[in-house]
């Protein structure tokens, strides 16, 4: 049985986790719906995992299931890699301009480049980055309770 404590600190970090997936959709489908950026392949695989966590989180949060951290410190794991192999695909355009297309939209494109580095798949990073690390906070204080 899981120890509760007062203040939780568990708590919070499922809380941003969950916060940072509901920011991290919305922001996607402001620059799909509202800008009318036509998302790439890379961009629908970041997409693919990044929209379940908003329920997945969101129930964790409602039930305090602490154990779901381990899922979803993989899931944002992997999603993240796809960040990185994207954000390195726009920013590193020389080493994969041999590369084939990735579907109707490149995956080079930047619709956005805020300070010269801030992208579309840099903010998903971001957003992956704050799940996977609140995930792995949680699940390591979650195994120090149990013991």
């Amino acid at each position: 049985m899981e120890e509760k404590t007062k203040n939780d600190s568990r708590e919070h970090l499922l809380y941003l986790a969950w916060i940072a997936s509901v920011l991290s959709m919305f922001g996607s489908l402001y620059f799909s719906e509202i800008r009318e950026f036509v998302p790439c392949t890379l961009c629908w695989y970041q997409r693919i995992l990044m929209y379940p966590f908003v329920i997945i989180l969101g129930i964790a949060v409602i039930r305090k299931d602490y154990k779901i951290t381990f899922y979803t410190m993989f899931l944002s794991g992997f999603g993240a890699c796809i960040s990185i192999y994207h954000y390195s695909k726009q920013k590193l355009a020389s080493i994969f301009e041999s590369s084939a297309a990735c579907g109707p939209v490149p995956c080079t494109g930047e619709y956005i480049n805020w300070l010269g580095f801030i992208t579309i798949p840099f903010m998903a990073l971001v957003g992956f980055i704050i799940i996977f690390t609140c995930s792995i906070i949680i699940w390591k204080k979650t195994k120090e309770m149990n013991k």
